[in-house]
């Protein structure tokens, strides 16, 4: 009998790692951010790509009730997985988190393909997409929720920053990759948005039940029901009002005033409540709130929700400013603003993908407070930095800003899920790692409504007096230039983001532009009119939102310094 002593072996013609192999950790550091990068590309990638995907359905998504349907693709995939991932990390401290894990990959790459075979049109189509959207989501919320617990479990504490820096570098870099990559795919064909994802999560399937070992200890027992269907219900239900509370109601420029978004505000924060107290008394919490006592978790999440937040919607306003501004003002055509604004944008990636794994890196020897802390209060000062920038930019000056906005965001997030995944007991780690992403998640999606909201008030008090003089001055009538300007902003902000022309789609079903002299419908729907006329009531709005960002990331930062010193749960003295 042969006593096998070295930990690679040959096995029919494969070679691979076992578990206690030195190399092991690089194979589940390379598959887990092959699996986050995958998923967090898909939650950015329609972003760029709404008005080529809508093309292809026949569906003109600025139309009036069709709003909704753009909405949904976006929030569709982001609630869903903002919902499922701490039930996802609870199965895989349960049944194994490589169990879960590759699963996730499955899943992920059915709906992908399924969203490419669209046989319906118009509504019926949208519908499909974003059914098919959320199967998406279950699945990245399976790789979501047990990425960073692999990791945690295969990689010793002095190594763990690094590790999970770049794996979350990879998350972040992800939604701004998407948008790259969602703006070629685009011009090629809509369909070969969700397929790109295919091979790669076929690829990820196979690799990962052929290579990852289960590392952690299990946690043997029952599914907590109660926890998860008042988590489930109540997220949904809040995330769901906020989606519509961005959309008008009657004649107010938001929906927050409509009883049934303020119903679903109300009773999704009651089910939240509800929730906590389930957790507080039932013996084995989805939830575990107990981990909220360990500073170095409480601290980091709460830092990790508003760095979300502020971040999210940084995203969303600097879309909007490029395609609907400054794009235009230097003389590129509105359907071609999606694929450049995603160009311009690359600083922001390359400074998350300097810093990240380097603080990472650094974090594991000094600790995570210093990096995470510095990081946040860089973030702020570029907020501010972008408030006090002219609508029409010196681009140098921009990519510079946005660039360390990257870095900032670079040195906070590896050292800030690293400490958090260093601080619990090895036995819950899924769980842990799914609360983390929870946050992470519904700070992206709380963004969307929140930063929307603020700027759609920062507009309403400048926008529609500059639509109705701007208008007239161009020779449209008062009636119209008044029904025009009494329109809410929110529809100018959706033409901007999804790469139209705002004052075609504007003034296209009132016959405006038949009554105009050519020269002034040409200026009317010329690449110069809109931007201009909006310019000081959006930075109005940038006001508004960057300084809520900036306040965010300094409140952030004060969480993080209160994280205190290094801190990593030592299991065997626990044991």
């Amino acid at each position: 009998m042969t006593v096998e002593t070295t930990t690679e072996r040959a096995t029919a013609g494969r070679f691979r790692y076992d578990k206690d192999h030195p190399r092991y950790k690089w194979v589940a550091l390379s598959n887990t951010t092959l699996g986050t990068l995958m998923a967090t590309i898909n939650s950015s990638i329609v972003l760029i790509s709404l008005p080529a995907i809508f093309r292809g359905i026949g569906l003109n998504p600025l139309a009036q009730g069709n709003v909704s349907y753009l909405l949904w693709m976006i929030m569709g995939f982001l609630l869903v997985t903002a919902v499922l991932v701490v039930t996802f990390g609870r199965l895989g401290d349960m049944y194994g988190r490589v169990r879960i894990y590759s699963l996730g990959f499955v899943v992920f790459s059915v709906g992908s393909l399924a969203l490419g075979f669209d046989p319906l049109d118009a509504g019926g189509g949208a519908l499909w997409l974003i059914g098919w959207r959320i199967v998406q989501g279950i699945g990245a919320a399976m790789l979501f929720a047990n990425s960073a617990a692999i990791l945690t479990d295969a990689f010793p504490s002095h190594q763990r920053g690094l590790a999970l820096g770049i794996n979350q570098v990879a998350a972040l870099a992800g939604g701004f990759l998407g948008l790259l990559i969602g703006g070629v795919l685009s011009e090629i064909d809509w369909r070969a948005i969700f397929w790109v994802s295919v091979p790669f999560g076929v690829i990820g399937t196979v690799w990962s039940y052929k290579s990852l070992h289960e590392l952690g200890s299990k946690r043997a027992g029952r599914l907590d029901v109660p926890g998860n269907v008042t988590f489930a219900v109540g997220l949904s239900v809040l995330l769901a009002a906020i989606t519509y509370g961005i959309q008008p109601y009657g004649s107010h420029t938001t929906g927050w005033l409509n009883p049934w978004v303020l119903a679903g505000l109300i009773g999704g924060v009651v089910l939240l409540v509800l929730f906590c107290v389930i957790e507080a008394t039932v013996a084995e919490p989805m939830f575990n709130l107990s981990l909220f006592r360990i500073r170095a978790f409480a601290a980091g999440n709460l830092a990790g929700l508003l760095a979300s937040i502020s971040r999210g919607g940084l995203q969303f306003m600097l879309i909007i400013w490029l395609q609907g501004i400054w794009l235009p003002l230097h003389g590129y055509s509105f359907e071609s603003t999606p694929l450049w604004s995603a160009i311009y944008m690359l600083p922001l990636t390359v400074g998350f993908l300097i810093a990240g794994p380097a603080s990472g890196a650094l974090s594991d020897r000094f600790g995570a407070r210093a990096f995470a802390t510095g990081g946040l209060l860089l973030t702020a000062a570029t907020f501010l930095g972008l408030l006090f920038l002219p609508v029409d930019f010196p681009y140098w000056l921009f990519a510079l800003l946005i660039a360390l906005n990257g870095v900032g965001s670079g040195l906070f997030a590896a050292p800030n899920t690293a400490a958090i995944m260093s601080s619990v007991p090895a036995g819950q780690r899924g769980v842990a790692s799914g609360m983390r992403a929870t946050f992470f998640n519904a700070g992206t999606s709380l963004s969307i409504g929140i930063f929307f909201s603020l700027m759609v008030l920062g507009l309403s008090g400048t926008l529609p007096g500059a639509l109705d003089s701007g208008l007239q001055a161009q020779g449209v009538s008062a009636g119209i230039a008044g029904q025009i300007s009494q329109l809410p902003p929110v529809s100018s902000l959706f033409a901007a983001f999804l790469g139209f022309n705002p004052v075609e789609q504007l003034l296209g079903p009132t016959g405006a532009l038949s009554q105009v002299s050519a020269g002034q419908a040409a200026t009317l729907t010329g690449g110069h009119f809109f931007p201009s006329l909006i310019a000081g009531a959006f930075h109005h709005g940038l006001a508004v939102v960057f300084g809520a960002a900036a306040v965010m990331s300094v409140i952030a930062a004060l969480a993080s310094l209160s994280r205190g010193q290094k801190f990593v749960h030592d299991d065997e003295a626990t044991a």
